[in-house]
């Protein structure tokens, strides 16, 4: 069985019944399995992560962003995390013994039905770009929604589904095709904005730090702290033992302990080689959160 997992972003982490609303939406899809979801009023924006074959998983995110782009206005929405639009970011990854050229022709259907369904345009990226600048998701979302009116009338930086008509109640999508990606946070025991920034700096695979992570530093102002925000393209290869123990070295020099860490959406075992959950100050933790459950679930189906 061909397995795709989906972890679409929506640019809403404050309204907890429009994230209900939504994840009531993909729960009518018998054949997928939601794995999970969250929002986080910071960052404002709610991740949900579901698994199935790809044609339910094509429709399950069509109609998930359908509902979200009925609930969520641009015009009006803040946080401090890159978006594009309301349905912000929807990538597909191929799972088990599925092939990377199956989740990129699902991208590619997904992002011109976006557009025929809804009139939202679309930008491939990844595996799924069709332009290799836009290979990088960092490069889709330069400027972030605030800078899309202008950017979508400049004829290079059109988008690759839809027409370059700026919308501002739903902005734009960017639609990929990746390999597993772990979300993963720590929070710092202070509201040092620049020291999370700082960390970020120095631990980023592009400033020189250690490879296949991406971070940011960000203030969570509902809970008053300081938060190293990442991306983890590869946990093989850079485990969280390592970027937790980097994470700590830094934040000690400057007289700061790490206050917790947090896993957003599913993570492979491999992550975990050298240490364990409790180690990592990691909250709200369990079994479900790791991918193997799953696959070995499906794989008895």
């Amino acid at each position: 069985m061909k397995i795709i997992e989906c972890v679409p972003n929506f640019s809403e982490g404050c309204d907890l019944d429009k994230i209900e609303s939504i994840a009531r939406v993909l729960k009518t899809f018998p054949n997928i399995r939601l794995i999970d979801y969250s929002g986080d009023s910071d960052h404002n924006r709610s991740v949900f992560t579901f698994l199935g074959k790809p044609e339910d998983v094509l429709e399950a995110a069509l109609a998930a962003s359908g509902k979200a782009l009925e609930l969520i206005d641009m015009r009006s929405q803040t946080g401090v995390h890159p978006r594009l639009g309301a349905v912000d970011v929807v990538p597909f990854i191929p799972l088990g013994r599925t092939k990377m050229a199956d989740a990129v022709n699902l991208a590619h259907l997904f992002g011109h039905q976006l557009y025929e369904r809804f009139g939202v345009p679309a930008y491939f990226y990844g595996h799924a770009a069709l332009i290799s600048e836009r290979s990088e998701l960092a490069n889709v979302r330069r400027g972030g929604y605030e800078a899309l009116a202008e950017k979508m009338s400049n004829p290079g930086d059109a988008p690759d589904a839809g027409k370059p008509v700026f919308n501002p109640r739903a902005g734009a999508t960017a639609v990929g095709a990746r390999e597993l990606l772990v979300a993963y946070n720590i929070n710092l025991n202070c509201n040092d904005l620049r020291l999370a920034q700082k960390i970020a700096s120095l631990i980023r695979e592009k400033s020189g730090g250690l490879p296949h992570v991406r971070a940011i530093g960000v203030i969570l102002k509902s809970r008053h702290l300081a938060q190293v925000s990442m991306n983890l393209t590869n946990c093989k290869e850079t485990p969280f033992k390592v970027i937790y123990e980097q994470v700590e070295k830094l934040a000690a020099e400057r007289g700061i302990e790490i206050l917790e860490s947090e896993l957003i959406g599913l993570v492979p075992k491999c992550a975990f080689v050298g240490t364990k959950p409790q180690n990592l100050k990691l909250v709200n933790f369990n079994k479900d959160r790791l991918l193997e459950t799953h696959l070995k679930d499906f794989a008895g189906k």
